[in-house]
């Protein structure tokens, strides 16, 4: 989970996006400081919001595809344009966390739609909860390094900022880390998403993408092993939803006894069949910010792309990703001691809503996520995973071209799958 709130805000609303755990509704308070309902802001006023409270910086130019980056929340993209004077922003900012300027317990989720997060958070070899502790949300801590402390800014040009950072933290079973983290943003151009993707938009369609590089460095004497605990590298993009939102995630076809489920939704309770549809090789889950839900797909099932589409505002979003052919160990971030403690998700997309009968959502908002396999390193070896977003405005005709060469989805019929089932 990953955007905040007021110091009342509720251990479970906070636990609703990175938590891998079980059910948790039964434990925490009330969401008394959820969120107000304000008018809603372009990109430019958001980044003007932002540099009024943080350091936030903006790769791009005045008008066209923008980024904003705050380097003081581990430099995360913050929310992204395809216009940086007029157009709507991309990512869910938490105005009243950043507005308040304290930091809260448990976690800071200031919102933004590319952060780096690292694994695993429950379990043996988890790096959220101290030895000894219970896995609860009482106990339950983001660590510092991915919530409240800042990452230095190396360099910045028009298209390109780098940053670092230093950690040190222990894993649940009493394991040492110390980790050099490199962070590049860089917005991409036109060719740069023709190259990547293999496809290209149609007249009148507007974009902006960008790619994160996302670099973990054993800095310390000892190897990261198996036997004491590994860790991953973890993107997580929480995005402005609506009524119409749909995840999309395609996924590799085959007899579950050889690949296993198509789709793990049991982070939160079992998804509704109407918020949850597999449709030939294509997982279509709603990304509404009306139900608090995740779901997560593995390394045998997973392709190195998903996204969203939103008919009310003619947007579709793709996020690809590094997937090292052959990797099969992804830390389990579920909250309990382990059987199988790298038989975790590649990726997982969360859906805000409320966490229990009269209590209020985080957001709302939705997430797309990515991780990196188990990171077995070596002192000095490190490990690089690529998370890229483009987001697509358009007709539905342009978007549909692309959604059917990206993911092979007839977007009619993704929508028309969810009115069937209500």
């Amino acid at each position: 989970m990953k955007s905040g709130l007021l110091p009342a805000l509720a251990l479970v609303a906070i636990c609703g996006v990175g938590c891998g755990g079980k059910k948790t509704d039964e434990t925490g308070t009330a969401n008394d400081a959820a969120p107000t309902t304000r008018k809603a802001m372009t990109y430019a006023q958001d980044v003007e919001f932002l540099k009024k409270h943080t350091d936030a910086i903006v790769l791009g130019g005045e008008t066209g595809p923008s980024v904003c980056i705050v380097p003081k929340y581990q430099a995360r993209v913050m929310t992204s344009s395809t216009d940086a004077k007029a157009g709507d922003g991309n990512g869910w900012i938490n105005y009243e966390l950043i507005e308040g300027g304290k930091t809260i317990p448990h976690i800071n989720p200031f919102g933004g739609e590319d952060r780096f997060w690292m694994g695993p958070e429950g379990g043996q070899f988890a790096i959220f909860f101290k030895k000894g502790d219970k896995f609860d949300l009482e106990a339950w801590q983001t660590p510092a390094f991915i919530d409240t402390e800042g990452y230095k800014l190396v360099s910045k040009s028009d298209k390109e900022a780098v940053f670092e950072h230093e950690a040190k933290f222990d894993n649940y079973s009493g394991t040492a880390f110390d980790a050099k983290i490199g962070r590049t943003v860089r917005l991409m151009g036109p060719e740069d998403v023709e190259k990547t993707l293999g496809v290209k938009p149609g007249e009148g369609v507007s974009s902006v993408a960008y790619e994160t590089r996302n670099t973990v460095t054993n800095s310390g004497t000892a190897a990261w092993t198996k036997e004491s605990g590994l860790l991953s590298i973890w993107i997580l993009g929480m995005f402005k939803h609506s009524p119409t939102t749909h995840v999309m995630i395609p996924f590799k076809t085959g007899p579950e006894a050889q690949l296993g489920p198509v789709v793990n939704d049991a982070y939160f309770g079992k998804v509704p069949a109407d918020r949850l549809k597999v449709m030939d090789d294509l997982i279509v889950f709603k990304g509404d910010g009306q139900y608090r839900s995740k779901i997560g797909v593995s390394p045998k099932r997973v392709k190195p792309i998903l996204g969203s589409y939103d008919p009310a505002r003619g947007l579709l979003t793709v996020v690809q990703f590094t997937l090292p052919e052959g990797a099969t160990d992804y830390v389990n971030s579920m909250w309990e001691m382990q059987k199988e403690p790298f038989a975790g998700d590649v990726v997982n997309s969360y859906n805000d809503g409320p966490p229990g009968e009269g209590k209020k959502p985080l957001g709302p908002f939705y997430e797309l996520e990515t991780s990196s396999p188990a990171l077995a390193l070596a002192p000095g070896a490190s490990a690089t995973h690529v998370h890229r977003t483009f987001h697509f405005r358009g007709s539905e005709a342009e978007l549909q071209k692309l959604a059917t060469k990206l993911f092979g989805a007839d977007l009619k019929k993704v929508g028309a799958a969810f009115e069937a089932a209500s």
